[in-house]
């Protein structure tokens, strides 16, 4: 059976890396699509492993290429999702994660209809702005910039499959969890098993 792909969306600084690691410490049979982008590595993350940190050059060629499945420009970097690392996982049959900003799902959706897009809220604008200054990771021009473009993508979070509120993470970790375990139980998925439970003699 084929596998399930999950996106999932967020504005800077609403927890979505920590629901998500938390996501695959509980469920097994999990697939994380690493994204390809051309901004600079930050402190702790590796090639291969967080991102796929590649010039600008060659992500323009891999555009012309038709090669990513979903690709944007976001804070001034480019990002894109492969085309082929994303078929091959869902074709093993694996639940593919997919953490892509608003413009890449809105992609990803058109071209892969049944994918399930998961966006993640903050508790407020108050609290956004204070996780952000918290991070230590931007200067004051970034944190303004990403607190402007944040209510533009929470004015995008209507067409989504389904929204949690980060207002506890374990509690926003435990409705991800709900989401993609309902998916695995659907009829379709358990279809062989059904079968096979049939096909046994009394």
């Amino acid at each position: 059976m084929k596998g399930r792909l999950f996106v999932f969306s967020a504005p800077s600084g609403c927890g979505k890396t920590t629901i998500l690691k938390g996501v695959f410490e509980r469920i097994d049979g999990l697939k994380f699509s690493i994204s390809s982008t051309t901004r600079a590595p930050r402190k702790g993350e590796r090639d291969g492993v967080d991102y796929f940190f590649i010039t600008e050059q060659e992500f323009r060629t891999r555009v012309r290429q038709n090669r990513f499945l979903e690709w944007a420009e976001v804070h001034g970097n480019l990002y894109g999702t492969d085309r082929k690392q994303v078929e091959e996982a869902l074709n093993c049959g694996l639940d593919l994660i997919m953490d892509i900003d608003v413009q890449g799902a809105r992609q990803v959706k058109c071209a892969m209809p049944e994918a399930v897009t998961v966006f993640i809220l903050p508790p407020s604008w108050k609290e956004l702005e204070r996780r952000l200054r918290d991070r230590r990771t931007d200067d004051e021009d970034s944190i303004r910039r990403r607190l402007q473009n944040a209510y533009a993508e929470v004015s995008e979070a209507y067409w989504y499959d389904y929204a949690i509120v980060n207002d506890a993470i374990d509690k926003a970790i435990e409705e991800v969890v709900h989401i993609i375990t309902s998916f695995r139980l659907q009829t379709s998925r358990l279809a062989g098993f059904i079968s096979g439970l049939l096909s046994q003699k009394r």
